[in-house]
């Protein structure tokens, strides 16, 4: 019976094997994993994008199975022995065989795309073009977790993800790095600066099981973390203090910097954080913060050189914002269409400038004057502002009203005078402002007169009883305006009443003044403006206000650029720039996004708001997958995604693409775009706390760390390096905000044209405050920052990458920032020491490194100190040069002991564990 039973059961299997192996279905190809990596290494070259021989595309899929020049299709589905697509790849003659004068394919990539073919050649999406609804923790079962013990190293969902991974590759976590290193790791990573050797103390000696946590929460709640995180951020903006370009002239734009750094402190939902930079001024009733939040598209590169083209430079800088918004958002080489269709992702030539007219409506223009400008009036002012307001709201309208905030805040609309053409005896000097001699005159083109009753005109002059006339259609046409031109003190804004026009006409400017010399413009001119006229109301209140009005509009108050959209009569057409080429124009499009992106959302605006809606939808599968990517990267030093900028089909397939999507879809759902709740979750992942030594296992099978089976361990920023130096030295100012400051740089880095400005080294704690605050000016950016990688943020960066060059060290050991620094270090550790240099050296390492040294460290300090005073007591004159200020004072022997302590404190400064986060 036995028997029986055995031969039954050994038949059963042996029939299972062979319906498994009959029967099993061949292993799925995947276009996106499998397929696109091929088409896009072997190709798209030849065809795709730019090229498209034999009229063969594999960019798009409709152009990929269509008819070629030979009238038949390459790839027949299902049929790969009869697709000239494989019969191309695998033949023998060099003229037929593809890729055409290039290596054969291997065996592998031909077998992949027999199999694709033959299993019906399924074009699929790319995987960072698709959302998922939802991502499975990988919690594998295990009894003790049925008492709620995690396995080692796991203490968040964060940790499943990388253990699942880890186990496929026969790793495992590391242990958890100790105390004093966790709390640097983290000081660093959060805020930006080491903390002190008695915080490190107590949180080593705090046993509470929250001792962790309770830190990580504290540093998320401390305004330097907003400090530390916005120098991220501003390399993305482009933020920097002048305009770039040959002049480089300075701008005052550092309140958006802080406007950057209040709303990452006070943890403004990313979604929110997206919308009032890209269209802050756009949003219902927007408030000063909601517009100089808009800064972020205003850090464009402006030129202010003369003779340039202002609409090739405001054209440049328009492309600029479509670019960068498509790279700090989307992760995406948008860049990339404008010439052509993208050569390697979905993304069609066309869709780029319908992308560019959301962008192309603003009133900014490449102007001296850096218009528009949200103006912030003193306290008074605001004051008489507001009556102005309510008074028009209550003779007039709402909108009145409004028009008229808008136009004392940012005086807008209005029109550049570059924008004037037929000019007869005139010029546009400079290419920027118009001046015309006597008799002489100009056009300003289709201009909206409806309910348009004053004239404002920016301009300035040295002459007396010169006269400016109107003309309507044609230079001898109705007179629409007579204006007297005054001796002006530098420029004015005058105002001056015009006939009641209805419709869009020409205006033809008509210039008088027989006292001016032959040759020299009556005037020049840099902007004009058309308005609505005041309320009748009651006659004296009228007059009283347009005087306070026209008043305000000629204050100079500081100011900030701001974007702000052209009203409708203003609007601006966008066409195909053939090539790229912006005077070679193809045709008309109106604004919309890419198809092989998601919908844009229903109902929103076609404007620059509807665009910031649709890149924070949470229907589009880009944006937080791009936050979340770049957020890790901070913290561990490289993406789950690389490159950092490149979420495309050319970017290196992620190992970590189910963690990727779990924490991208649970900040837009459950944190709801806090980013300090994602940092947060992170931190405490003991993915991240692990020790970053070397295990040597682990490094044979995982030498770049990519399935992170050890802590993160790189070089910290530039800003950071100059941070910690004057930390630990107690050197660094809490002083937070404000203008840029000029801490010390050598003479001579600065060679600034045309305007003669000058670095001026700042008094007092101005020049020790944090790198964020340091002035850049992109032409010239702070020596020691470029040493370290810092970008001169002439474009939007999303990636510093690290070098190693000796530069770095000779700037560390000798820029004065850092000398300084170490003469103060030094000093704490000659008084902690007590006047025993092994008693001081061991101070001086606790305070930067917060740990104690081994002794052989400490012994090699300690010859370096014996050296350094033998060698200071033979040459004063270099100890006295060496330790700088008041070392007059000090006589010999003290003297030399300084410098000695000086030099080994620069040598702490400069080592690798001070310079390194691990």
């Amino acid at each position: 019976m036995n028997r029986k039973i055995m031969v039954f059961v050994s038949l059963a299997l042996v029939v299972t094997c062979i319906a498994i192996f009959t029967f099993r279905k061949e292993e799925k190809i995947d276009f996106s994993a499998d397929v696109k990596p091929i088409l896009n290494k072997h190709c798209i070259t030849c065809h795709g994008g730019v090229k498209k021989s034999g009229g063969l595309s594999f960019l798009f899929e409709n152009e990929a199975f269509a008819k070629a020049e030979s009238g038949k299709s390459a790839i027949i589905p299902g049929d790969a022995e009869h697709s000239e697509f494989m019969k191309r790849l695998l033949s023998d003659d060099p003229e037929l065989r593809m890729p055409y004068n290039a290596a054969k394919l291997n065996d592998d990539e031909i077998d992949i795309l027999k199999k694709w073919i033959d299993q019906g050649a399924k074009w699929g999406e790319h995987w960072a073009y698709t959302l998922p609804k939802e991502v499975e923790v990988p919690k594998a079962f295990s009894f003790a977790g049925l008492f709620g013990i995690k396995p080692k190293g796991v203490n968040n969902n964060i940790d499943y993800f990388v253990q699942d991974k880890l186990k496929a590759k026969d790793l495992t976590f590391a242990d958890e790095a100790d105390r004093a290193t966790l709390l640097r790791r983290l000081y660093l990573d959060l805020i930006g600066i080491p903390p002190s050797l008695a915080e490190t103390r107590a949180f080593i000696e705090d046993e509470n099981d929250d001792a962790y946590s309770r830190r990580v929460d504290s540093l998320l709640a401390s305004s330097k973390y907003g400090e530390k995180w916005a120098s991220w951020w501003l390399d993305m903006a482009r933020y920097a203090d002048t305009k770039g370009y040959e002049k480089d002239g300075s701008r005052s734009i550092w309140p958006y910097r802080d406007w950057v750094i209040k709303a990452l402190n006070k943890d403004m939902p990313y979604d929110e954080f997206t919308v009032e930079q890209l269209a802050g001024d756009l949003l219902p009733q927007p408030t000063k913060d909601q517009l100089i939040a808009t800064a972020f598209h205003r850090n464009t590169m402006n030129n202010d050189e003369g003779g340039t083209d202002s609409e090739e430079f405001r054209m440049a800088a328009v492309l600029d914002r479509l670019n960068t918004s498509y790279q700090v958002w989307l992760s995406t080489t948008f860049e990339c269409v404008q010439c052509h269709s993208h050569t390697y992702d979905p993304f069609k030539f066309e869709e780029y400038y319908k992308s560019l007219a959301f962008f192309n409506n603003t009133r900014d223009e490449d102007t001296q004057g850096d218009h528009p400008k949200l103006r912030f009036y003193g306290t008074q002012d605001e004051k008489r502002i507001d009556s102005i307001k309510h008074w028009l709201a209550a003779n007039g309208n709402v909108s009145e009203a409004k028009s008229a905030d808008l136009f004392l805040h940012t005086l807008e609309p209005k029109i550049h005078a570059h924008y004037s053409d037929q000019i007869v005896d005139g010029a546009l000097y400079d290419t920027k402002w118009l001046g015309v001699r006597n008799s002489g005159s100009a056009r300003l083109k289709a201009i909206t007169l409806d309910g348009k009753r004053q004239l404002f005109m920016n301009f300035w002059t040295d002459a007396v009883g010169g006269k400016m006339e109107v003309h309507l259609n044609t230079p001898t046409g109705p007179l629409l305006a007579n204006v007297d031109l005054p001796k002006t003190s530098g420029r004015q804004v005058i105002q001056a009443p015009i006939a009641a026009t209805s419709g869009v006409h020409d205006l033809y400017l008509l210039f008088k003044n027989s006292s001016v010399a032959s040759g020299q413009p009556i005037c020049m001119i840099e902007w004009f403006a058309f308005r609505e006229d005041f309320p009748v109301g009651k006659p004296m209140e009228n007059q009283h206000l347009q005087r306070t009005f026209l008043q305000l509009v000629n204050l100079q108050p500081e100011g900030v650029p701001v974007m702000i959209e052209n009203p409708k009569d203003m609007r601006r057409k966008t066409n195909v720039f053939i090539r790229g080429n912006r005077l070679s124009l193809g045709a008309e499009v109106q604004p919309m996004v890419p198809e092989s992106l998601h919908d844009f959302p229903k109902g929103a605006p076609r404007n620059r708001l509807g665009f910031a809606q649709w890149i924070v939808s949470k229907e589009n599968p880009l944006t937080a997958r791009t936050l979340v990517n770049r957020v890790w990267a901070q913290l561990f030093g490289r993406g789950l995604v690389e490159p950092l900028g490149d979420m495309g089909t050319q970017s290196t397939p992620p190992i970590h693409r189910e963690l990727l999507d779990y924490l991208a879809l649970d900040l837009m759902n459950g944190k709801k775009w806090s980013m300090k709740k994602l940092i947060r979750e992170i931190v405490l992942s003991g993915t991240y706390r692990q020790s970053s030594r070397l295990n040597s296992d682990n490094v044979k099978k995982d030498p770049q760390n990519y399935y992170l089976a050890r802590g993160p361990r790189f070089r910290l920023s530039a800003e950071q390096i100059r941070d910690q130096a004057l930390a630990v030295s107690g050197l660094l100012s809490n002083k937070m905000y404000g203008p840029s400051v000029m801490p010390y740089q050598p003479d001579g880095v600065w060679m600034t044209v045309y305007s003669g400005e000058s670095w001026v080294k700042s008094e007092g704690e101005d020049q020790y405050r944090r790198g964020v605050y340091t002035f850049l000016k992109r032409t010239s950016p702070y020596p020691s920052f470029v040493s370290f990688d810092a970008s001169s943020r002439e474009v939007c960066l999303v990636d510093r990458i690290r070098t190693n060059t000796p530069l770095q060290a000779l700037a560390t050991l000798n820029d004065p920032v850092y000398l300084e620094a170490a003469k103060h270090l030094g000093e704490i550790m000659e008084r902690e020491g007590k006047g025993n240099p092994k008693n001081s050296i061991g101070a001086g390492y606790r305070r930067t490194m917060l740990k104690e040294a081994d002794p052989k460290k400490i012994a090699d300090l300690e010859l370096l100190y014996q050296k350094a005073l033998a060698e200071f007591n033979k040459t004063p004159a270099a100890a006295a040069k060496y330790v700088g200020g008041d070392s007059a004072k000090v006589d010999g022997k003290k003297l030399s002991s300084k410098a000695a302590y000086m030099m080994v404190a620069n040598a702490l400064l400069n080592l690798d564990e001070f310079l390194t986060k691990s």
